[in-house]
C-alpha cells in the first residue's frame, strides 16, 4: 500500500525546561478534547520548544486561546504514514534532495503492526514545491 501524506498545520509553544511542564501543557488540551495528531518536543535555548499538529486546528486555536498558552503559527509540515519496511524514510527524502529541498527536521518512527510514521518540516518558500513533488498539493 503507498503512503499517505498530507500536508498539516503545527504550533509552536515554548515551555521550561523541566520535568514534568509537558504534561502540564499537554493535560489542559486533552481535557478540552484536542486531539493531537503529533507532538514533538526538544530542548531549545535552556527551555523546551514544543511542535504540536492538532486533529483540528481551529478547536486547537480556540481551547489554547482560552488556556491562555503562548501559541506560534500555524505553520506547515507534512505528515506520513504507511506500511514499515527498511528504508521507508529513503524515496521521501531522496525525492526532496533531488529537488534541491533542504528538510528543516524529520522525525520516523515505527508505529507497531507493520506501520510506520513520520512528520517532515521544511521551509515555509519550500512548502509549495514539497506538497506537489509529495503528491499532497
Amino acid at each position: 500500500m503507498a503512503d499517505q501524506i498530507r500536508t498539516a498545520q503545527y504550533y509552536k509553544m515554548t515551555i521550561p525546561d523541566k520535568s514534568g511542564t509537558l504534561a502540564h501543557m499537554l493535560a489542559p488540551l486533552h481535557e478540552e478534547g484536542v486531539n493531537l495528531l503529533a507532538v514533538h518536543a526538544f530542548p531549545r535555548n535552556r527551555r523546551t520548544q514544543v511542535d504540536v499538529v492538532p486533529e483540528d486546528p481551529t478547536a486547537f486555536k480556540d481551547v489554547a486561546k482560552s488556556l491562555k498558552l503562548k501559541v506560534q503559527g500555524p505553520k506547515a509540515c507534512f505528515l506520513v504514514e504507511g506500511d514499515d519496511r527498511p528504508g521507508a524514510l529513503v524515496d521521501l527524502t531522496s525525492r526532496l534532495g533531488s529537488a534541491k529541498i533542504s528538510m528543516t527536521a524529520v522525525t520516523g518512527i515505527t508505529a507497531g503492526q507493520g506501520r510506520f510514521g513520520a512528520i517532515l518540516w521544511v521551509k515555509a518558500k519550500d512548502v509549495k514545491k514539497t506538497a506537489r513533488i509529495l503528491g499532497t498539493g
